[in-house]
């Protein structure tokens, strides 16, 4: 029984006891009209259940297990027991009382029962005294105060329940009968506003929390497919850039710095359509080509404007050292998109050095990775010029195309979308080098390539800031 005394505090007096003044726990202040009292005092809720098995109730009779209830009390699925085929000790409860599942109670699984049936022990039914509106109870128990006060002391870590102790303690402010039935009636009038309101919030929220990445998906979208900037008829058109560089790995080959390559691609128009000669074989590829390029642009394949070339593994059986040697040592965990993460670099030892000092990676390259991390692309810092790559990664060894527009097209939607595709998903996740050099790009001119990219910082820097 709680009272308040001539010095207007609240003292609650249990059996033959003195009374104690329970000031400390009264959370807020109530009008004059309501009373403080214990939820146990008013209800049956510690009171003993009557039980069944399951396999012995009426098959016809109602059987609420919690998956049946959504968060925040709303029945999602009315069963039998008969439709369940269940087992096992079960409760019953009767139409009108209230329902409250002390597992996860977070959850907020509490509502009035609007018929008779059995329910899984993790659900509480009880009535209560003195005429006491359910539904003001299942408010009350949803309400920040009963949440705060039950979460704080519910014991099980991957299952919290909370205890009879604690629920039969929690202080109940209750109103007079009449204005109990007002607050419900207002509970019912608002609660779907708010319901409606609530659902609003979450959409906004999580576009938000997504506009501003799938904006910049979208930015790269347009940038490849010659949207986010317009065409100037002076340029030099792509064609002519691609004739260039196979100029240039005609002088690099005569010069023995690199290999002729035993599968160069050449994609061409004819017929309004577009065929690629590999191999001494035409064909048309108009079914590979997704969208339509701008005029001054040409489809081509990565490798007729890069070099792909593969990273080293140290020796079997040796490690990194985190002593620095001078030998930096690039994994795919330093890798970040766009660049290389300095905060936990690792170096090679002295003595495995001339093992691998080949494989090295340079600031004009672009790493992509190729295991583990599949598709991450960037460039390297000056300060690692020269370091070593890793052999789940490989470098794209390039000279006249743009170094951040080439970046920009690889991390494209269309572009990581081939990558997928082209990946080995048999065993260890792989990217081979020969799939890299196959991935289609569409290729503009070079000038038109620096125009992107001053468009691309500009945009993402305002969107950075949203």
């Amino acid at each position: 029984m709680i009272e308040f005394s001539t010095d207007n505090l609240p003292y609650e007096k249990v059996g033959k006891n003195e009374p104690v003044c329970i000031v400390d726990e009264v959370p807020f202040d109530i009008p004059d009209s309501w009373e403080w009292t214990r939820l146990g005092f008013v209800s049956s809720y510690a009171e003993t259940k009557k039980k069944i098995k399951a396999q012995d109730a009426p098959p016809d009779l109602w059987q609420l297990d919690l998956e049946d209830i959504e968060k925040g009390g709303r029945i999602l699925e009315h069963k039998t027991v008969g439709e369940r085929k269940a087992v096992g000790d079960k409760t019953f409860f009767e139409a009108g009382n209230v329902l409250y599942s002390k597992l996860r109670p977070y959850l907020l699984k509490v509502l009035v029962a609007p018929a008779d049936g059995i329910c899984t022990p993790e659900i509480v039914p009880f009535s209560l005294y003195g005429k006491i509106l359910p539904e003001y109870i299942v408010a009350f128990l949803k309400s920040p105060y009963v949440d705060g006060v039950i979460n704080a002391v519910t014991y099980g870590v991957k299952m919290p329940r909370v205890g009879t102790q604690t629920m039969t303690s929690l202080l109940l402010p209750l109103p007079p009968l009449n204005e109990q039935q007002r607050i419900v009636n207002k509970v019912n009038e608002v609660m779907p506003v708010v319901a409606k309101y609530d659902t609003t919030y979450s959409k906004v929220k999580e576009l938000n929390e997504t506009f501003p990445e799938a904006l910049k998906r979208s930015i790269l979208q347009w940038a490849v497919q010659g949207k986010l900037v317009p065409q100037d008829p002076a340029d030099e058109p792509a064609e002519a850039l691609l004739e260039r560089i196979r100029e240039e790995k005609q002088q690099l080959i005569k010069e023995g710095k690199i290999k002729k390559d035993k599968h160069e691609s050449v994609i061409f128009r004819r017929d309004n359509s577009h065929y690629e000669k590999l191999d001494g074989i035409e064909r048309c590829i108009d079914d590979e080509l997704p969208f339509e390029i701008p005029q001054n642009w040409k489809w081509c394949r990565l490798g007729s404007i890069a070099k792909v070339l593969g990273g080293k593994r140290i020796p079997a059986g040796r490690k990194l050292t985190n002593q620095d040697t001078g030998h930096v040592y690039i994994r795919v965990s330093d890798m970040k998109d766009g660049g290389i993460s300095v905060d936990n670099l690792l170096f090679v030892p002295d003595d495995i050095y001339p093992l691998i000092s080949k494989y090295i990676i340079k600031r004009e390259d672009i790493f992509i990775t190729v295991a583990g991390t599949i598709g991450r692309v960037g460039k390297i810092p000056a300060e690692l010029d020269g370091a070593n790559l890793t052999e789940n990664a490989d470098r794209l060894v390039f000279s006249i195309v743009d170094q951040d527009w080439l970046i920009m097209l690889l991390q494209s939607p269309f572009i990581q979308t081939q990558i997928i595709d082209a990946t080995t998903k048999v065993g260890q996740p792989k990217l081979a080098i020969a799939r890299i050099e196959r991935l289609l790009i569409p290729l503009p001119p070079v000038s038109e390539q620096k125009r992107i990219v001053k468009k691309q910082t500009k945009i993402v820097s305002i969107l950075e800031q949203l």
